[in-house]
This record gives structure tokens, sequence and C-alpha cells, in this order.
């Protein structure tokens, strides 16, 4: 099994910052791609910004120039840097890896249960 931790939402003022992280845990070989999505009340899940194993990175025209992700391959984690956040970045935030198990098995798609992240305007 694979079990994957966000941590850090909370309510924020406008123009702050919080900082997201994801720790990935169980039977674990190796992650390829990590990221974060989100979806806000009413909304389909979207991409926030995702990293692959090299740390090549993407981010959504939304969060670009705003948002950092990085990840520590050693330690299993992705992270979330938020500054200059806006209201509309109101969203459950979900932590998301693709994770090989052992060399043989396919990739498995992982999901976080989801850190709430709201921004008061």
């Amino acid at each position: 099994q694979v079990q994957l931790v966000e941590s850090g939402g909370g309510l924020v003022q406008a123009g702050g910052s919080l900082r997201l992280s994801c720790a990935a845990s169980g039977s674990i070989f190796s992650i390829n791609d990590m990221g974060w999505y989100r979806q806000a009340p009413g909304k389909q899940r979207e991409l926030v910004a995702t990293i692959t194993g090299g740390g090549k990175t993407n981010y959504a025209d939304s969060v670009k120039g705003r948002f950092t992700i990085s990840r520590d391959n050693a330690k299993n984690t992705v992270s979330l840097q938020m500054n200059s956040l806006k209201p509309e970045d109101t969203a459950v935030y979900y932590c998301n890896a693709d994770v090989r198990r052992t060399p043989s098995l396919r990739k498995l798609n992982c999901w976080g249960q989801g850190t709430q992240v709201t921004v008061s305007s």
C-alpha cells in the first residue's frame, strides 16, 4: 500500500503565503511525476503544478510566478510554496504521485486526502 499525506493548509488573507507538504509512504520503489491539484466548490479538479523525478516543473497559468513546486526524492516528499495568494486560490488541494512499488509492477497513480486552503479577501 502507498499513502500520501498532505499538511500545511489553512486560512490566510489575500496576499499572504502558505506552504503545503506531502509525504509518500509505504511500499515504494520509485516515484515518477509528483504534483498538486485543487478543487474549488462546484468546480472540477484542476492541475496546479507538477514536477518530474528530474526536477522539471509545469504550472497552471493561473499560478505561474506565485507558486513554486519542489520535491525531495530521498524523502519522497513534494511541497508547494504559495505566495501572493488570492481568494480564487481557495480550494481543497490534493497531492498526486505516480508510484512504482517494485521494478516489475506498472506505476500506480496515488492521491492524498486533500487539505483545505482558504484565502480571505
